[in-house]
């Protein structure tokens, strides 16, 4: 059955938010490989992160064009959801060596199965546009380039292993950049379902946060304090949630609507497929520091043994950095979508990133407690802009 193309506007199907789920996964499985937290651990993350998302995002594109759950479609982005879940199961091990197959290569043969199947379906569902098709053979062409550094470092491992998956993922974004100047880029379809696509994905991500606080409380849940400590969590969360969702995200999805044409498709491309990366990378970094709060708060309940009531350099900069993170994206979503932001909009991101030494100071708690403060202040700010 050949590709069923998308009617305009329309909306997620359930499909779609499975495979949404599969991605999500994959983000628990990475919130695992920065246990326990430290500086190279979160480099990783990162880098796992550019890689998810890069797969992740190239399927929203797809689902934009062509029913994702009809046909020959359905039948690929299955093999895409079990290559994806493989890639998912080996991320805790893709720098450690572990008994079986090898996880780095196995990781980079599911990530370069998972490019080749989208690239392959997309192809497949232009068959009517030669225009469109042409980039896509562009577009594949500058993939298949990065995939060489990317098995190869999963061969050698250790330091070079980083250091050619980093090469391997600029040449992919460059390349693709400059694919998009020479030929233009993904052409969007439907702009009711390209942002609702990318606030499902961000809202489930959030949700990363608040498991994360669950894991860190351990058996200890019950105690006062560590209940005390998860209530800020979901504070910072649903103060994260208020300015994406009921801010930002309006603004962005107007703005989308009244573009047309290739700037609507830029648009697209810089404000979702490039922006969103800041904000789902901030929630993940996140969702690791409140549980590393949780740990400490509950160690004197036999949580376990984290070395003392403050927090760690890597446990403060995943908890601030994660949250300034997440406001710098948020900005740049809006500038690259509804125009200009204020230059008192940035404090809230400056501010958060100043105190990042004073939260390592501070009993674990309390820095969770001021980050709170902040964020709600900062969506309270926000807020009072807008009613005026």
């Amino acid at each position: 059955m050949p590709p069923t193309p998308a009617p305009r506007g329309h909306r997620a199907v359930p499909f779609e938010i499975f495979f949404d789920l599969v991605f999500v996964f994959a983000l628990t499985r990475i919130l695992a490989l920065m246990r326990p937290v430290t500086g190279p651990a979160m480099a990783r993350a990162l880098l796992l992160l550019v890689l998810l998302w890069l797969a992740w995002s190239s399927y929203a594109w797809l689902g934009n064009q062509v029913r994702l759950d009809v046909g020959g479609v359905r039948a690929g982005v299955l093999v895409a959801m079990a290559a994806l879940f493989v890639a998912a199961l080996v991320m805790p091990r893709a720098w450690t060596p572990a008994p079986g197959l090898d996880a780095p290569v196995l990781l980079a043969l599911a990530y370069i199965l998972l490019r080749s199947l989208h690239l392959g379906l997309y192809h497949w569902a232009a068959a009517e546009h030669p225009d469109l098709r042409r980039r896509i053979r562009l577009f594949a062409t500058v993939s298949a380039v990065s995939w060489a550094p990317l098995l190869l470092g999963a061969l050698l491992g250790g330091a070079a292993q980083a250091a050619l998956w980093v090469a391997a993922f600029v040449v992919e974004i460059i390349g693709q950049r400059l694919s998009y100047a020479l030929r233009g880029g993904w052409p969007l379809h439907s702009v009711t379902h390209f942002a609702e696509r990318h606030g499902l994905v961000l809202i489930i991500a959030l949700g990363e946060s608040l498991a994360a606080a669950g894991v860190g409380a351990g058996a200890a849940v019950t105690e006062p304090r560590v209940l005390g400590a998860a209530l800020l969590g979901l504070a910072v969360a649903i103060c994260l949630w208020s300015l994406y969702f009921d801010l930002a995200a309006p603004a962005g999805a107007r703005a989308l609507g009244a573009a047309t044409g290739g700037r609507r498709d830029r648009m697209a491309a810089d404000a979702y497929s490039q922006a969103h990366l800041l904000l789902i990378v901030g929630v993940i970094y996140l969702a690791c520091g409140v549980e590393e709060v949780l740990a400490r708060v509950a160690e004197p309940y036999g949580g376990g043994h984290h070395g003392g009531r403050e927090l760690s350099w890597s446990g403060a900069f995943a908890l601030y950095g994660g949250v300034t993170l997440f406001l710098a994206g948020r900005l740049l979503f809006l500038w690259l979508s509804a125009g200009p932001v204020r230059p008192v909009q940035l404090v809230g991101a400056a501010v958060t990133v100043a105190l990042l030494p004073v939260a390592r100071l501070l009993p674990a708690a309390g820095a969770l407690a001021l980050l709170t403060l902040l964020v709600a202040a900062t969506a309270g700010y926000e807020r009072l802009a807008r009613a005026r």
